[in-house]
């Protein structure tokens, strides 16, 4: 690793780290010039510098990992989770350098990059102990002198691609477990992140990990290094592919793997809502609603979308959700780390947001707050730090908002959220599965019933009573339904069937061939004198 200094007036930043590809244990240059990952806070701050493949790295990175599968399978699990715990070890002996990395490099404030740093190293030590019960089953079989044995076997290689949003927690849920299985990796981080995945790939040579498990090949999206990854699924080089990012590019993975037989584990977008019912802790919804709608940005795929009011409480809470929006402290999370949010992690997701506002007014929706990028002529009290050089937006509220529009139906990465007005809790759910995505939902509630209605109606992949939209832990599967993702699950033992195979063994020690459903008299009854039942 090497380091550079940085522009004199964001020096006090950090420096600027020159990285690698790392293949075959090896840190290499690419086959095409390098691209600087530049701050979303602050353009003028240079976090990394990193190669761009081209294919033919991807095709090294690929021959890599294949070569490394055959002796990493081989290893037994309990010692493939103790290099998993230390690489978790190197991640928490440097959580604040990490930490403050994701917050320069993608604008993330650094109360919520620590907890992303922890999401990874809580990731590692659960997949740590689970390399001591990888489990098979012993099945009983029908046959005499046999036995039937189940094992979890490696698939293979993996090709991994995850999202800017979260550029070490999620690709930790999917690497992690990976390589915990038996599995190696061919991992493209992305473009908007490259540095904070090179430090992951420093704490994975840090602990050790054997040369070609983890390969990371670095480039720009579908037009550089990403055509030429995904390209991959279709030449052969994975056996696996874990995706997360936006229905749209998913769909087109999906296509991609089915005509090649494997099995995808595809995390996608979201449109998730909030019920707010009459008999709620107010205070408590205005809380897991500021924080749903608006932190990261809003640049989460579990960010709250659709807040669904009853109409008993649906004034009272508009006057304090307005209220508490107007004091919401926003800005630079590097200058002011106290902020609720800071920018736009990249231009194109800020010139997607803007769209967003005259499709708004275009559905006839009421925009009660927002609208506009924050600039120096229009910053008010709540704006705190230099804000220039990166892409600040207002948070957004629209009011009156019902489930046929196009507000209410499509996912928008950004500050912003949906008030709808219902009736009852009928309605309530209606609104709640109105849209073609399924990944998270809350509701706020009291009544016992209603919860209990809400957990077997709701069609997300996860849901949460009085709590946020948003949120995750290492140990809870993670995922969703529709256009969601494909219904496989990231997160605790339920990832585990995604990175290996069931493989059953039938032992027979009896000596000859047995038939099971054709040799059918191993239940042949045995004979009695008959019951004279009709005598009683």
């Amino acid at each position: 690793m090497y380091l550079k200094l940085n522009h004199p007036q964001v020096a006090s930043t950090g420096k600027t780290i020159i990285g690698f590809n790392w293949i075959g244990g090896r840190e290499l240059e690419g086959d095409l010039p390098s691209f600087d990952s530049k701050s979303a806070v602050d353009t003028r701050d240079t976090v990394g510098i990193f190669p761009e493949c081209g294919e033919r790295d991807i095709e090294k990175a690929a021959k890599a990992a294949r070569d490394a599968f055959q002796t990493w399978k081989e290893v037994p699990a309990p010692v493939r989770g103790e290099i998993v715990g230390r690489i978790g070890s190197a991640l928490l002996a440097n959580k604040e350098k990490l930490a403050k990395v994701i917050t320069r490099e993608i604008g993330k404030t650094i109360r919520e990059a620590r907890g992303e740093v922890q999401e990874a190293i809580d990731t590692c030590h659960f997949f740590q102990s689970e390399g001591r019960r990888l489990y098979g089953q012993t099945v009983p079989s029908e046959l005499p002198n046999k036995e039937i044995t189940t094992y979890r076997r490696p698939v293979g290689v993996c090709g991994i691609l995850a999202a800017n949003n979260f550029p070490l927690a999620v690709p930790s849920w999917k690497i992690i477990p990976a390589i915990l299985c038996g599995n190696t990796v061919v991992w493209k981080p992305s473009d908007d992140a490259p540095t904070i995945a090179y430090l992951f790939a420093r704490c994975m040579m840090d602990a050790g990990l054997p040369p070609g498990v983890v390969n990371v090949v670095n480039g720009k999206g579908r037009s550089g290094c990403g055509k030429h990854f995904l390209a991959g699924i279709d030449k052969g080089y994975y056996d696996k592919f874990s995706f997360t990012g936006s229905t749209t590019v998913g769909r087109m993975i999906g296509e991609m793997c089915g005509r090649n037989l494997i099995i995808p584990s595809l995390e996608l977008g979201g449109k998730n809502p909030m019920i707010v019912m009459p008999d709620a802790n107010l205070e408590n919804a205005v809380h897991g609603a500021l924080f749903g709608a608006f932190a990261t940005a809003g640049q989460r795929c579990t960010s709250t979308a659709n807040i669904i009011l009853h109409k008993d409480i649906a004034a009272a809470f508009k006057e304090r959700f307005l209220q508490a929006v107007h004091n919401l402290p926003i800005g630079n999370p590097v200058s002011h780390p106290e902020v609720l949010y800071g920018p736009m992690i990249n231009a194109r997701f800020a010139t997607a947001f803007e769209e967003h506002w005259e499709m708004g007014k275009k559905d006839g929706a009421t925009l009660l707050t927002g609208g506009e990028r924050w600039s120096e002529a229009n910053r008010d009290a709540r704006v705190h730090g230099e804000i220039g050089r990166g892409q600040y937006m207002q948070p957004c509220v629209w009011d009156n908002v019902t489930k046929d529009m196009w507000l209410f139906q499509t996912e928008v990465f950004g500050p912003t959220v949906n008030l709808s007005t219902v009736e009852s809790f009928e309605e309530a759910m209606e609104y709640a599965n109105g849209t073609p995505y399924g990944l998270s939902s809350a509701i706020y509630t009291e009544n016992r019933s209603w919860v209990d209605r809400f957990k077997r109606q709701i069609k997300a992949g996860m849901s949460s009573i009085n709590n946020s939209t948003v949120g995750a832990e290492a140990h809870a599967p993670f995922g969703g339904n529709g256009w969601s993702g494909n219904g496989t699950r990231e997160s605790g033992v339920w990832v585990l069937d995604w990175y290996t195979r069931w493989h059953a063994v039938n032992d027979d020690a009896s000596g000859k061939l047995q038939l099971a459903q054709i040799e059918t008299d191993y239940g042949k009854k045995t004979e009695y004198s008959v019951t004279a039942w009709d005598g009683l």
